[in-house]
């Protein structure tokens, strides 16, 4: 049976290997390591802050146009499932912390962000290349890494989350 979650899921596994890795990345199967999470807009936190529920981390930066235009339908998705049946966080690599918070501002972004000053948890995730998106499980171990921009609350991605995460989604 062919479907498009079968190719959401080659994608995903394409992605996630055809990139040279970065130093100290976490690679998929791996548990996140614990690391200080820098507030953009709001209090910093920590991984472990988030463990108990899925989490999908999204890194970005406010000058990437991929990023930029996945921002949208991650607020939607956001809106619809944060803090209920996953969190989802963002990270921006921006080297200058004013652009990415007014970016946040005028996107009406309201999911937690953090900025990545020292490329700590940029080189962590192997954010070589953005937008990343990673899909952590209750208890902190990567299940995917999507590389690229996607329409993340487009039915078949929602569903596609909903298999990694092994959880009903409602679309």
């Amino acid at each position: 049976m062919h479907s498009i979650l079968l190719d959401l899921f080659l994608v995903f596994a394409i992605s996630a290997t055809a990139h040279a890795g970065t130093p100290g990345e976490v690679e998929i199967g791996s548990y996140l390591r614990e690391a200080k999470l820098q507030g953009l807009v709001g209090k910093s936190k920590r991984f472990s802050d988030y463990k108990g529920k899925p989490l999908i981390i999204n890194v970005w930066a406010s000058w990437c146009g991929p990023c930029r235009q996945e921002m949208g339908s991650l607020q939607r998705l956001a809106n619809r499932y944060n803090g209920k049946q996953f969190n989802v966080i963002g990270i921006s690599t921006d080297d200058d912390r004013k652009a990415a918070a007014a970016f946040i501002k005028e996107s009406k972004v309201t999911f937690e962000n953090y900025i990545d000053s020292n490329v700590f948890l940029e080189n962590m995730l192997g954010a070589n290349t953005i937008p990343l998106t990673i899909l952590v499980d209750a208890r902190g171990k990567v299940l995917e890494k999507a590389r690229g921009a996607y329409e993340w609350d487009s039915p078949e991605i929602v569903k596609a989350i909903g298999e990694v995460f092994r959880i009903k989604l409602k679309h």
